[in-house]
Formats: C-alpha cells, sequence, structure tokens
C-alpha cells in the first residue's frame, strides 16, 4: 500500500479513528490494533512478505533475549552472531544471491567453463533493508548494554513493523521508539496540525518535485543512447531534486503520519543541499541511516580513534557498505566508493563544517555540483550507461532534448524545485517574514489549502513507486 494511494487515504482515516476510539490507558490493546493495522499495511503488496517479516522479527526477538539472559562475554557474542549472520542470509538471498550469482557465471563464462551458479528469480521485498537493519540495530544495543531485551512480543513486533516507517524509513532506534509504545496517546489538536502540515508537505515533495523531475529523468537515463550532453547534464540536475523530493517526501508523510497518531520518528532530512560539503551532506542526508552506519559499521571498525591510513579504511569500508546496501548493480557500488573517496579527500584537506557568507555559498555550489555528477552515477541503469554518459558529456554536447515529455513538465519541474529552495532556504536561515507568518494559525490552515490544490494542479497521480522502496 502506498502512501500515494486512495488506498491508503481510505486506509489510514481508519486506523486513527478505531486508535483513539480505544481508552488511553488500554495500551495493548491500541498496540495490537496498530500491530494488525502494519501487518495488513505490508500484506497489501504481497502477502507472503509477511512471513520473512516475521520471521526477522522472531529471530531477533529470540536472540536478544538470549543475549540478556547470558551470563558470560562469549556467549552473548555467540547469540548476536546467530543473530546477524541469520538476517543477513536471508537479506543476501533476496536481494543479491542473483546478481553474485550472474558475475560468477559470467567469470566462469569468460573462463572457458560450462558449469554455472542457478538463478532463484525471488521478488524483492519491499523494506527488506530497512526493517533487517532496524531490528539488527536493536539486538546489537541489547549486546552492548544500551537497551534491555523486550520480553512482551507484540509490542517488539511493533517496533519492527509499525507501518509509517515500515518499508522506507526513518530507521528508527530501540531506545527511541520503543518506549513511546509504552506510553498513553491522547489525541492532540496542535500535534495533529503539525503532523498534518508535515505530511502534506511530503506529498508536495513526491507527488510534484519528484514525479514531474522522473518524466524528464526517465526518458534521457532509460534511452541513454538517444541522447546528448545537454540532455544528460539536465537529467542529472533533476534527478538531484526527484531523489530527495521522494525520499525526504516519504520520510514526512512517515513522520507526518506518525506524529497524528501521537509518535514522534527521528527527523531524516535537514535540507542536504544547503550543504558545503560532502561530510556535511552526510551528517544531513537520510540522517537515520547515516547514523545506523556510524554507529554499526564505521565505529565498530575503529572509528577515528586510529591511524590516519586505517581512518581512511574505515571511511572507504563504510561508503561502499553503504553503497551495496542500495542494491544489486556496480552502479551503486560505485556512487558508494565515490562518497568514499570524496569523504577521505575532504579529510586529508582539513575542509570543516563551519564556512559563513559568501565563502558558504561558493562551497555550497561545488559541493552541489559534485553531488549531481554522484547521483548521475546512482540513476545509471548499468556501468555501460555511465560510460555513455561520460562519452556524451565531454565529446557530445548540446542543447537539451524535451521533445519527449515537453516544456510544460520542465516548466513544472523548474516552478516546483523554486518553491521547495525558497521554504528550505527560509528554514536554514530562519528568515524573519517566514517566522513571523508561522505565528497566525490562519497562515497554517491557508499554507496547508495552499499547497493541497497546488498539488492537485501539478501532482502527478497513478501510484508512483518511491525509490525508496527498491532497496
Amino acid at each position: 500500500m502506498l502512501f500515494n494511494s486512495i488506498s491508503f487515504l481510505l486506509f489510514f482515516p481508519l486506523v486513527c479513528l478505531f486508535y483513539y476510539s480505544i481508552p488511553t490507558k488500554q495500551i495493548r490493546a491500541r498496540n495490537l490494533l496498530l500491530l494488525l493495522s502494519s501487518y495488513y499495511f505490508y500484506m497489501s503488496w504481497e502477502p507472503t512478505y509477511a512471513l520473512l517479516l516475521l520471521t526477522s522479527t522472531i529471530i531477533t526477538y529470540l536472540t536478544a533475549i538470549g543475549i540478556e539472559h547470558s551470563k558470560q562475554r562469549k556467549d552473548k557474542k555467540r547469540w548476536l552472531c546467530v543473530c546477524i549472520i541469520l538476517n543477513l542470509l536471508i537479506l543476501f538471498l533476496f536481494k543479491y544471491f542473483d546478481f553474485v550469482g550472474s558475475n560468477i557465471n559470467l567469470f566462469l563464462k569468460m573462463s572457458g567453463m560450462s558449469i554455472s551458479v542457478p538463478k532463484f528469480g525471488l521478488l524483492l521485498p519491499v523494506g527488506i533493508s530497512f526493517y533487517t537493519f532496524q531490528a539488527l540495530g536493536y539486538s546489537t544495543d541489547v549486546y552492548r548494554g544500551k537497551t534491555k531485551a523486550v520480553h512482551d512480543f507484540p509490542t517488539y513486533a511493533l517496533f519492527v513493523s509499525f507501518f509509517p516507517q515500515l518499508v522506507a524509513g526513518p530507521i528508527e532506534r530501540s531506545n527511541h521508539l520503543l518506549p513511546q509504545f509504552k506510553q498513553e496517546h491522547s489525541f492532540d489538536f496542535n500535534q495533529a496540525m503539525t503532523g498534518l502540515k508535515l505530511t502534506v508537505w511530503g506529498f508536495f515533495l513526491k507527488l510534484v518535485l519528484a514525479d514531474r523531475c522522473a518524466m524528464y529523468v526517465d526518458a534521457v537515463f532509460n534511452n541513454v543512447s538517444h541522447h546528448n550532453g545537454g540532455s544528460f547534464l539536465l537529467a542529472s540536475l533533476l534527478f538531484t531534486f526527484q531523489i530527495y523530493g521522494d525520499f525526504a517526501g516519504y520520510s514526512l508523510i512517515a513522520i507526518g503520519v506518525a506524529r497524528i497518531l501521537g509518535f514522534h520518528l527521528t527527523d531524516n532530512f535537514h535540507h542536504p543541499y544547503l550543504s558545503c560539503s560532502v561530510g556535511e551532506f552526510w551528517h544531513r542526508w537520510h540522517i537515520s541511516l547515516s547514523t545506523w552506519f556510524k554507529d554499526y559499521v564505521y565505529i565498530p571498525l575503529g572509528g577515528n580513534r586510529v591511524s590516519k591510513p586505517r581512518h581512511y579504511f574505515n571511511l572507504m569500508i563504510t561508503f561502499v557498505v553503504s553503497g551495496i546496501w542500495h542494491g544489486d548493480n556496480w552502479t551503486f557500488l560505485l556512487w558508494g566508493t565515490l562518497h568514499g573517496i570524496l569523504l577521505c579527500t575532504e579529510k586529508a584537506m582539513g575542509i570543516k563544517l563551519k564556512y559563513q557568507g559568501i565563502s558558504r555559498a561558493i562551497r555550497c555550489v561545488i559541493t552541489f555540483v559534485i553531488l549531481c555528477m554522484t547521483w548521475m552515477v546512482f540513476r545509471a541503469n548499468c556501468l555501460a550507461d555511465v560510460l555513455v554518459i561520460l562519452r556524451n558529456m565531454t565529446g557530445n554536447f548540446g542543447f537539451p532534448y524535451v521533445q519527449d515529455v515537453g516544456w510544460g513538465v520542465l516548466i513544472a519541474s523548474f516552478m516546483a524545485i523554486s518553491i521547495a529552495l525558497v521554504k528550505e532556504l527560509s528554514e536554514e536561515y530562519r528568515w524573519r517574514f517566514a517566522n513571523t507568518l508561522k505565528g497566525y494559525p490562519f497562515i497554517q490552515y491557508a499554507y496547508i489549502a495552499l499547497l493541497i490544490a497546488i498539488i492537485s494542479l501539478l501532482g502527478v497521480f497513478g501510484d508512483s513507486q518511491f525509490i525508496y522502496f527498491q532497496f
């Protein structure tokens, strides 16, 4: 069930109605309703997906209890290893097995061998990377003593499957979300209005910004042989905003929907394209995943409390793993490697995060251009397409082709980009005019009404998938 579908627009109000109809004191009954709703939400894609979600939940639930009951450190570590291995095996089987097998087969064929690795052709379950990482983070925190194992299975199952953030995050930490399932949540009008504003802005980012940009982006990247360097430059620029609108839009809808129900999820984006370095970008982009990799990959490798060469190695490993996490394509591995190289370069040059005035503006522009180029690699369908794009951008540059989608799509896309930029700049730099307007309730209602009108006029409707569902 997609957020941008009629089904969800019917589903969520019903969940809210039943949730707040249950007395506030009956926390278990409310949680059970949310658990059943979450599994229904997830099963709307494919009912059998729920078996994998349940399997991951049971594994991490039991191993966390095993960790807690173990007296010896080595026994705790064994339980954690079992948990990690089983979950990563499931993830590998569904997400990477065919990719690895195809590359092994290619190598065997080039070596003249007739044997081959069979393909399973398994359909990738929606959100498997997100809920797997959330569950693994919980088990690791129990091992580290940062949180206690949950013995109430329905509550833990809800933590793993909570429908607003189930399929694309934010990836929640156990010490942040789990306690909220034990609290009483009364309906709060102001909190609900805040959630509604976040949700409507999320729909704007997805339906207007992301999906309008996607029309030109898909036309170019899915037919690279018929486009020149100008087309690729424009498509890379639009994809930079598309992926932000798509993913930040999802996160805001998730946060807003949860807020209406009385829950607070982690902020996942903080104006990432206003960063003045790649390092700062990763403090602002997909914050829940960035901090997850920092806490569960980078720091266990040694972080920055090692020699410089080892520090750079730790950074590279973390970003290579981040690239692989995105999927079974060499372009993702290349993208992660490029970001690792860029961050290591910034560290070696001593680039800091704090700059002001003209210096910051210049650095923001440079960083944005670099990000556009790396997003081009991310969006390319394969490495061969990356080579075609680079060749045309350097040797076949010309005015972008727009015949496939028309000028109307581009005008609407840049209108959406302009609106998003004004909003983000006003929030980043706390423009006095914008802050003053926030104090008037009527202005807030007018803001929501205006966004809904813009979405109705310029939005792309048709249940389009969110990009990060494939990860």
